[in-house]
Formats: C-alpha cells, sequence, structure tokens
C-alpha cells in the first residue's frame, strides 16, 4: 500500500465499514439463530483455479475490523501466482463472526483476484514492448478503491482514480468547448485560477488535432483514441517524444500486441476492470 496513494488504512476501514453495514444490517440471524454463543471454530481460503490472488491483506483486515479477536494467518501474499488446491489463509475463532464475514472475503478476492489475474496475463503480451498497461475509470461504484489497488497487484499501473486529481480533456469537453485550443487555454486559467497543480492529458481523434495539441502545448499526456495502426505511428512520429502518449479506445486481447508494437508509452484497456469473471474461491471450515 505504501507506494499507493489513495489506498490509505482509512479509506480502506471505511470501505469495510460500509460494507459490513450493507451485509450484515442488524445482524446474521442464520448465524445467530443456529449457532452457539461463543462456539470456536476454523476456516481455511481455497483457491480452485489458476490465476493471481488479490485481496488477501484486504480479507485479514475485513475479519479483524469485524471481530478482533479472529486469528487470520496469511499463507501467501498478493500478487501471487496460485493454482487449483492451494490454500491463501486460515482464519480461527468465533464461528459466528466467521460466518458473519464470509461472503465480504469472498466477493472482494474473487474479484479483485479476476482484476488482478487479467491485468497479469494481458502484460504478458505486452512484456517485450516499453508499453504500459493501465486501468480507467470504468469501475464498479463504491468498490474502484479494490478494483485499482487489484489491477496494481496484477502488475498494472493505475491511471487517475478520480475525476479531481488529474484532467482529461476527452472529445466531449473539446466539443463542448469549441475545440482543442479553447478546451486547453481554458482548463490553463481555470487550474491557474484555483491554484491546482494537475496533470493535463487531451484526447485526440485525428493527426489534425495532434497537431494542434502540440502547437499549443502546456499538456502533460497526448491520448490516442481509436485509431488505427498506421495513423497511430505518424502520429507518434509526429509527437516525436515531446509527450507520453496514450493509446485507449477498443483495445482488446486480440489488438493489444499490435496497438503496444506501434510505439506507445501506455494503453488502458477498461476490461481489466469492467469485463472479467470472479475467480472461483470458497471458504470452508476444516
Amino acid at each position: 500500500m505504501k507506494n499507493i496513494p489513495y489506498l490509505t488504512p482509512e479509506k480502506i476501514h471505511e470501505f469495510i465499514r460500509l460494507a459490513l453495514q450493507e451485509d450484515v444490517g442488524a445482524g446474521d440471524h442464520s448465524s445467530l439463530g443456529s449457532i452457539p454463543q461463543g462456539k470456536q471454530g476454523q476456516a481455511q481460503l481455497i483457491i480452485k483455479e489458476k490465476g493471481i490472488i488479490a485481496g488477501l491483506q484486504l480479507a485479514e483486515m475485513i475479519f479483524r475490523q469485524f471481530d478482533p479477536d479472529l486469528k487470520v494467518e496469511l499463507l501467501m501474499y498478493d500478487g501471487s501466482e496460485v493454482k487449483a488446491g492451494d490454500i491463501g489463509l486460515t482464519v480461527k475463532g468465533s464461528a459466528i463472526s466467521i460466518l458473519t464475514t464470509e461472503r465480504l472475503v469472498l466477493n472482494c478476492l474473487q474479484r479483485m483476484s479476476a482484476i488482478a489475474t487479467k491485468t497479469h496475463n494481458l502484460n504478458q503480451i505486452i512484456s517485450h514492448t516499453k508499453a504500459r498497461l493501465m486501468d480507467t475509470r470504468k469501475t464498479t461504484p463504491n468498490f474502484r478503491l479494490m478494483e485499482k489497488w487489484a489491477v496494481v497487484l496484477g502488475g498494472g499501473l493505475n491511471h487517475r482514480f478520480a475525476l479531481y486529481d488529474m484532467v482529461m480533456l476527452k472529445d466531449n469537453h473539446i466539443d463542448f468547448a469549441g475545440g482543442i485550443r479553447q478546451a486547453i487555454e481554458s482548463t490553463k486559467s481555470y487550474l491557474d485560477s484555483k491554484k491546482l497543480n494537475l496533470k493535463i492529458e487531451v484526447e485526440t481523434r485525428t493527426l489534425a488535432e495532434v497537431k494542434e495539441v502540440l502547437d499549443v502545448g502546456g499538456v502533460d499526456f497526448i491520448m490516442l483514441d481509436n485509431m488505427d495502426y498506421p495513423t497511430m505511428r505518424e502520429a507518434i512520429r509526429l509527437v516525436n517524444g515531446r509527450f507520453p502518449i496514450e493509446a485507449s479506445g477498443g483495445i482488446t486481447e486480440e489488438t493489444l500486441k499490435d496497438v503496444a508494437e506501434c510505439g506507445v508509452d501506455f494503453i488502458s484497456v477498461g476490461a481489466l476492470t469492467h469485463h472479467v469473471k470472479s475467480m472461483d474461491i470458497s471458504l470452508k471450515a476444516f
């Protein structure tokens, strides 16, 4: 968590508090009604398919925030490669507490591990290039913190976390502003007036727009949106290293390698967080 500025203990604890409030409410009546008070138990987290595990540290925090007396032992690290049959952790203590927190723990681990696994797999495709894989804001409301954490655990980079920590002038901003020059100049004036030191990225759809950004200047990144490969390579030639370049828009596992080999610095893929199948993981008493 040290090098992820948005990932603070306070924010994680608040996420857990709200998630438990949503799931537990007035109480887990199934467990409270069927399990004797004081009954002790133990369970283990069983991995059922190959991939990258993510969320173990979060699972430990969930267990302990709900019941500080639960004893959790992590048997592997987040970001580790796992296979079917591996045991990720064990938890011992109140059987009621284990059962009450089980679903929240699994929901987080299953989705985070799916994201980390997809990120890892896509990274392997472009590992021979300089391009770095990035996520987007296409995340699940109220679960962005964990989804972006999972991308990092899978070896990817986080793009901006939200609307407030970076300026991205996309096609609609440019069109509503009246053009690229107007959008950039108005944004710089706004940031100066608010004394905000934020990086600016501009989305471009054509070579003419790339040239206009180069003419106006004053930005930090240029995005190439939905460009074909010849256009992308020409745009990179025009920029000539003056700004880092991000490719975005409809990039799939099948096209990722070709995009990376065009010479871009970053590739953003929304599917990292919005198009994954949860990893099969279970928590079983033993």
